[in-house]
């Protein structure tokens, strides 16, 4: 079954719109995966690195991070997630965490540092699966560019983008929320 045609339409439907339109400009005559790509929400210290991605200190996320991911999970919740993946850190977890409760699906925990682990899992994937990744202002558009897609960048200050990736072509469309 094609990835459009899995998204149901009764959740959110520019998850829906989008897929389709994507897979269309694609030419998807066949299934096709997709991978959905977010960088976690805003942590409760407000971004302070102490050593970048990999610093000692793993904070939750912050009070507009927590609504960030519970919006997260309510565009989602219907999209037909198939899996999910997500860093070892906190602020990656609680970012997909709600959806997770919601779909019932368990989140496959990758190191951060394991960047050709994630990629080898996201591309055995079947066919038509919907995948969702959480990962970093560092990591995301490195797994975009891994997975076929064109070269993006997030600032330290960005939040709330959704990559939504059809590997297959390389169409990347990026959504806010």
């Amino acid at each position: 079954m094609n990835a459009a045609r899995r998204v149901r339409t009764t959740g959110r439907p520019i998850v829906a719109a989008m897929t389709a339109l994507l897979c269309l400009a694609a030419g998807a005559a066949e299934a096709q995966s997709l991978v959905l790509i977010v960088r976690h929400a805003e942590r409760a210290d407000g971004g302070a690195k102490a050593g970048g991605m990999m610093a000692a200190n793993d904070p939750p996320l912050s009070e507009a991070g927590t609504a960030r991911a519970a919006k997260l999970a309510d565009m989602l919740a219907e999209a037909g997630i198939d899996a999910i993946f997500s860093t070892e850190f906190r602020r990656t977890q609680d970012t997909v965490k709600p959806l997770a409760q919601r779909t019932g699906l368990t989140v496959t925990t990758v190191p951060a540092r394991d960047h050709a682990g994630l990629i080898a899992r996201l591309k055995a994937s079947k066919p038509d699966d919907v995948l969702l990744v959480a990962g970093h202002s560092n990591t995301v558009p490195a797994i975009i560019g891994a997975m076929g897609g064109p070269k993006v960048t997030i600032g330290d200050a960005d939040y709330g983008d959704l990559f939504v990736l059809v590997p297959a072509t390389g169409t990347l469309s990026r959504i806010k929320f």
